[in-house]
């Protein structure tokens, strides 16, 4: 799939099916996720932070497959973003997309973000 076909699918939804392989079910475990991309980059906030499950799949070495309306999109490595100023920058796209009252209603705990190039 073309960059520009992907961006053109991402537009037009709010949310996607995040896939990751269960760190000790080994099974894939499937999440609606909310994301914002910039670029080549697509964003992904955890809902609980560094304690969320997916996140935790994620950094023992699962892929992320992305999926829009029922079809896989991407496969990708995602990248932990620690940093404040980094997590604070994707707080912000999210607060941008989807509101700051949303955003403050369903996420808890802003301590980590994700990156992956698409």
């Amino acid at each position: 799939m073309s960059n520009y076909d992907l961006h053109q699918k991402l537009n037009r939804v709010s949310e996607i099916i995040l896939s990751v392989k269960g760190r000790k079910s080994g099974k894939d475990i499937l999440r609606p996720v909310w994301f914002a991309y910039d670029g080549n980059t697509l964003y992904l906030l955890p809902v609980q932070g560094s304690k969320t499950n997916w996140y935790k799949n994620m950094l023992a070495g699962s892929k992320l497959n992305i999926s829009v309306n029922g079809v896989k999109v991407l496969t990708a490595t995602g990248k932990p973003i620690t940093n404040s100023t980094g997590v604070n920058e994707v707080v912000n796209k999210f607060k941008s997309k989807y509101g700051e009252g949303d955003v403050k209603k369903y996420y808890t705990q802003f301590d980590v973000a994700v990156e992956a190039s698409v």
